[in-house]
């Protein structure tokens, strides 16, 4: 009797303990497509050139495979604990390469609730972590022993 009541209470702390157990499991949002803003929208016009929106707005996910007229910029946030969210603005462009319309659904207006370290992720261009680049003085100055070259 005494080896089945240690047998009952192993198993049961083994099963709260374990995976199986009332103890939630860890889930994060996962962010998926382009990040697509009401800023970057906003300065979208009609008329522009696809290599200006380009600029604004990066490369798009989808682009029709037998209409390249047609440009899709999809932006999926799946929530851990929640819904998910998705954002979607459609480009047109004429023939000639401008822009003609502007199709957008979800709310762009909406601020994204990333979380995290803001100082993750990759160096703001021009910005050297490691202070490895060299100075304008020391670009300037010719190496010791050696004449400065005179340009023409």
């Amino acid at each position: 009797m005494q080896k089945l009541t240690q047998i009952i209470t192993l198993s049961v702390a083994l099963t709260v303990i374990s995976g199986c157990s009332y103890v939630g499991v860890y889930k994060r949002d996962i962010p998926q497509g382009n990040l697509v803003t009401q800023e970057m929208v906003s300065q979208l016009q009609p008329g522009m050139t696809q290599e200006q929106v380009t600029y604004v707005m990066g490369r798009p996910l989808l682009e029709a495979p037998f209409d390249a007229s047609q440009w899709d910029y999809v932006f999926r946030l799946d929530k851990a604990y929640g819904d998910v969210e998705q954002r979607r603005v459609t480009l047109t462009f004429d023939p000639q390469g401008r822009l003609v319309n502007i199709e957008q659904e979800g709310d762009l207006s909406k601020e994204l609730p990333f979380e995290g370290d803001s100082s993750m992720g990759p160096a703001t261009e021009g910005v050297d972590p490691m202070d490895a680049l060299p100075t304008e003085s020391t670009q300037t100055r010719p190496p010791e022993g050696t004449q400065p070259v005179q340009q023409p």
